[in-house]
């Protein structure tokens, strides 16, 4: 006789009445019972199947808070907008919400009455929300997009290493570990760093019959002209364009526009109100059609896309797999097919490459960082600067970091803002006269060390707190008072990551050895995850099969209704040789004529292939007629012959 859950009659009543289903989706019962039992679980669920319901719901059971971690704002406004119409305890604290909301949510959290508050994982580097969670009971931590921990997933994120460290720390009754694409090795990962057992990872598969697979062998030129032979071969209904570059999704938009098409661009270069209003369109139409980088489509719920076409090869399977789970939510037939140059191939591992920092400017980071400090000391940087110092990018900069603070090397305190600015919303003299002399004359003081412009008034707060002899926490107190009453509108800027050493190195040549094998490692997975685009796109037998064997699932059979299998050739790509458009004397008189930005044969292989820098960017070198002029050159080849120039004669 089967056990029932002593829960199982609660659940299905909070089903009905708070999120109005009838029946629990595939896996979502299993999840949830792990939950209850005092588990913590991975659910490795298609996009779109309703991950968010196995934890929204176990959190109205559990006595105290769940935590969702999430890198998606507009995903966890949405989640929390649900919650709320639905009468459920729920908050979202990120760089969005206004000093009023943030401190109702604070009291809510100190009354116990939240049951549920989504963060960014980029929350956790702060000192004083860490001090306060570990007054709370945390019954649930929730990991949105967990796959991000994975030093070898396709989307890792340095902020998630830490994750497993804090859930430790805080003493969480539970954690759920959410993705819609792992590998078997990612799934490992995920498992191993939560203490998942075996039993509490829960897949549902990856199949899904209503979508048709293809893939059409293109040359470049003759992409556009394919792509618009299918859009009018088939009947209209929403359809995302995905395109690697962003000059490519202007060109591609503007193609379709001219042939006929309701089609708009959308990518990251974009103004963010510009960005919303497209996706505002997409939604709400049942023609639209987006030509978009991999920027769009996280946290789009529409159920009707009828097609996804990849005009260029997807970054990763991963990012193919989620890509094409957003076509046929509601069941319907809907197409995928992916264009395929091998050209693409040069530029997906070029972007690889261009991540990779030169071994020079990770020895002068970890000097600049702790060559001459001592345990216990206080520092803070701003990952920006460190990025433009050492002409590394920022990301990298945050992966070294963690890395050093997974070392035991440093700890993250709290992150602060170097400059306030306020607008008064009253006349000075009115906010003034309020108060007694001695808070006035602290008032008039701080208001006269500002920066006057038309609109705003600013100071440097370090400037501020020494002109003024007190401490930083009275002048952001008093600022953030004044605005609390409605005296004056405020924001922030210049953000600082505060740090402690906790451990000196006693061979810093040998923390800067282990960064560059970390870094390399990294190199050559990415290398290795473009190959497998190229082994999926390009190989034997059914295209479905072989995309679920790459995530560990034996569909048995072939699924018949993918392209391979209707009869289509294999795709074949070859890429054909690409010359180096630089002489030696070239790479030379580039690197005399720039040398802080193109000092040594890597960052000279990253202007050759456009491949941006911080030092790039900085010397305009972006703008250079000669920048990304070897594009379609491989980048180890545009390399050796920058090494090869530069090591001959002068």
């Amino acid at each position: 006789m089967t056990a029932i859950s002593p829960h199982a009659a609660r659940t299905e009543a909070l089903l009905r009445e708070k999120f109005g289903f009838t029946a629990f989706r595939a896996g979502q019962e299993a999840v949830i019972a792990q939950l209850l039992a005092g588990h913590s679980a991975l659910a490795v669920f298609p996009t779109g199947s309703g991950k968010s319901l196995c934890y929204q719901l176990p959190a109205l059971l559990l006595e105290g808070l769940t935590v969702v971690v999430s890198p998606l704002i507009a995903l966890m406004k949405d989640q929390v907008d649900f919650l709320l119409a639905r009468g459920i305890a729920a908050a979202r604290l990120d760089s969005s919400v206004s000093r009023e909301v943030f401190e109702e949510i604070q009291s809510a959290l100190r009354a116990r009455s939240l049951k549920l508050l989504y963060v960014a994982p980029e929350r956790f580097a702060n000192e004083r929300f860490l001090a306060q969670l570990k007054t709370l009971r945390i019954d649930l931590l929730v990991i949105d997009e967990a796959h991000c921990i994975s030093e070898w997933g396709h989307n890792f994120r340095p902020d998630y290493l830490k994750l497993a460290r804090y859930a430790e720390a805080l003493n969480v009754g539970r954690v759920l570990t959410l993705t819609a694409t792992a590998t078997p090795a990612v799934a490992r990962d995920i498992c191993r760093a939560f203490s998942i057992a075996p039993e509490a990872h829960v897949h549902t598969g990856f199949y899904r019959p209503n979508l048709f697979l293809r893939v059409t062998a293109c040359a470049s030129p003759e992409r556009i002209s394919v792509l618009i032979e299918r859009l009018r071969a088939r009947s209209m209904g929403p359809t995302i364009v995905y395109v690697t570059l962003q000059k490519t999704a202007e060109h591609v938009a503007a193609a379709l526009v001219a042939a006929g098409f309701t089609a708009e661009a959308y990518h990251a270069g974009m103004e963010a109100e510009v960005r919303e209003a497209v996706q505002n369109r997409f939604m709400a139409s049942d023609r639209a059609m987006v030509v978009a980088t991999i920027a769009f489509g996280m946290g789009i719920d529409k159920a009707n896309i009828r097609a996804v076409y990849h005009y260029n090869l997807p970054k990763s399977v991963e990012n193919y797999a989620q890509e094409i789970g957003r076509a046929g939510r509601d069941g319907a037939a809907s197409q995928c097919e992916i264009l395929a140059a091998a050209e693409d191939l040069t530029v997906l591992e070029n972007f690889t490459y261009g991540d990779t920092p030169t071994p020079e400017a990770l020895r002068d980071l970890l000097k600049e960082l702790l060559a001459s400090r001592v345990a216990g000391e206080v520092f803070d940087i701003s990952t920006h600067e460190l990025s433009a110092r050492h002409d590394i990018r920022q990301l990298v900069v945050s992966t070294a970091l963690t890395y050093l603070e997974l070392d035991g090397l440093i700890a993250a305190t709290a992150p602060f803002y170097t400059t306030y600015q306020w607008k008064f919303l009253r006349a000075p003299e009115e906010i003034l006269a309020r108060f007694d002399a001695e808070r006035r004359a602290f008032l008039e003081r701080l208001f006269a060390l500002a920066k006057v412009g038309r609109v705003w008034n600013s100071v440097v707060l370090a400037e501020a707190v020494e002109a003024l002899g007190g401490e930083r926490d009275r002048v952001v107190k008093a600022l953030t008072f004044l605005e609390e009453k409605g005296d004056l509108e405020l924001r922030v800027a210049g953000v600082r990551q505060g740090y402690r050493v906790v451990r000196v190195p006693e061979d810093l040549a040998a923390v800067w050895h282990e960064l560059r094998r970390r870094f390399s490692v990294r190199e050559s997975s990415d290398i290795a995850r473009v190959a497998a685009v190229a082994g999926l796109v390009g190989g034997e037998g059914c295209l479905v099969r072989r995309l679920l064997a790459y995530f560990g699932e034996d569909h048995g059979r072939d699924c018949g209704h993918c392209g391979l299998c209707a009869g289509d050739a294999r795709a074949v790509l070859e890429r054909g040789a690409a010359a180096v458009p630089f002489t030696a004397d070239e790479f030379r008189a580039l690197s005399a004529a720039h040398p802080r930005a193109l000092r040594g044969a890597r960052p000279l292989a990253r202007f050759c292939c456009g491949l941006s820098s911080p030092a790039l960017a900085t010397a305009k070198l972006t703008r250079h007629p000669r920048f990304g002029a070897a594009g379609e050159a491989p980048f180890t080849q545009v390399l050796a012959a920058a090494k090869s120039a530069l090591q001959g004669p002068a």
